[in-house]
């Protein structure tokens, strides 16, 4: 029964790994897996997430949130402040960790309030801003640094093919704020102050982990430089890490590293992505999620801008088309009892909306990149 539980509360990982034991029956380990790894993107988001929980640990996140706030008396003011802080948070903390940090504040300001009402709606909108604001940096969603790492993408290159399907979707998200009514409300205050030494050192730990998803700092410098710093100071960052996301993350290395080598497999992708790699990739993020849709697909294509594309506006849709999404649920259903069918539902409408409306917009738009390309030729 307890085997059964944590099956449950891991469900991922499990999943994951029953992924690559199944592959590895098809082709059996040897040398060729040790190519399956990329060393630096687990180094990196390892980093990323054991620092990011360090600050949190000091209460800076919250803070920061309430002070924000507290500038808004309404509960469309008080929400969106809340799915903005969100959407910013993703693109520097990763979208899991956003979401980890900032949805029980949102249900603190909502019970505290009497506006517990609208903790689907302000979940659902902060689960888009996390899943959509992320795509914006590489290191705000996990496949974002996959492939940054992968296809070795320039910096300036990537912020100019994610620019505007983020644009597109912080307008959605704000749009759906207006839902929200104007109802004054009081927000509580937390007084508690973070340690300032701390918050001084974890920053700048903080931007070292930066400096590494941006190949300003070798990952084999960093990660010692992180690891011993957290290991004096507060070792429980290290404890706290989701360990899990990276076991995932190892475990779709080798299940993508052994489909790639699976030569039915190899035609089936082949002959999908003939189709166009974007929508392919986002409805294979539907059935599979997003980080592995990105490792598996990556196999089969150089068009990274597509991939990257749709993995990213692919994690709208199913609750399974992203990570994050499943902690949004989980979340919810931890404070909310008896209405996960109307959350369901809700969901579903909005989340599958954004993914329609991204997916017609993005194609548009890169027909038209293509035919301005075409024509200046």
């Amino acid at each position: 029964m307890k085997l059964l539980q944590w099956c449950k509360a891991n469900a991922m990982p499990v999943i994951a790994v029953l992924a690559a034991a199944v592959t590895a029956v098809f082709v059996p380990p040897d040398a060729d897996y040790l190519g399956y790894y990329d060393v630096k993107t687990l180094s990196c988001l390892l980093c990323v997430l054991a620092v990011v929980g360090a600050l949190r640990g000091i209460g800076l996140f919250p803070l920061l949130a309430q002070k924000l706030v507290q500038a808004f008396h309404t509960t469309r003011g008080a929400v969106t402040a809340l799915v903005s802080i969100t959407l910013a948070g993703s693109m520097l903390l990763t979208n899991d960790t956003a979401l980890l940090t900032f949805l029980p504040l949102s249900w603190f300001v909502l019970e505290s309030t009497g506006q517990t009402k609208w903790t689907a709606l302000t979940f659902i909108l902060q689960n888009c801003a996390a899943n959509l604001g992320g795509m914006l940096t590489p290191f705000g969603n996990p496949q974002n640094l996959y492939l940054f790492n992968y296809y070795n993408i320039p910096n300036g290159e990537f912020l100019s093919i994610m620019l505007p399907p983020f644009l597109l979707s912080t307008v959605l998200i704000l749009l759906c704020c207006l839902f929200l009514p104007r109802e004054s409300l009081t927000v509580p205050r937390q007084e508690t102050l973070p340690d300032k030494r701390r918050t001084v050192i974890y920053g700048m730990l903080f931007c070292v982990a930066v400096a590494m998803v941006l190949r300003g700092i070798p990952y084999w410098l960093g990660l010692p430089v992180i690891a011993a710093a957290l290991l004096v100071l507060d070792r429980r960052a290290l404890l706290d890490v989701d360990w899990g996301l990276l076991v995932t993350f190892a475990a779709f290395f080798t299940f993508s590293g052994n489909m790639a080598r699976i030569e039915p497999v190899r035609q089936l992708f082949r002959q999908l992505l003939t189709h166009g790699v974007m929508p392919v990739a986002a409805l294979t993020s539907q059935v599979i999620s997003n980080v592995p849709a990105a490792i598996l697909l990556s196999r089969f294509t150089d068009d990274y801008q597509g991939l990257l594309v749709g993995v990213n506006i692919g994690g709208a849709g199913t609750l399974v088309a992203s990570l994050a999404s499943l902690i949004t649920f989980r979340e919810y259903t931890k404070h909310v009892k008896g209405q996960t069918g109307r959350f369901m539902g809700l969901f579903s409408a909005i989340s599958f909306g954004f993914l329609a409306i991204l997916l017609a917009a993005m194609t548009l738009w890169m027909q038209a990149g293509q035919l301005l390309g075409s024509t200046a030729q």
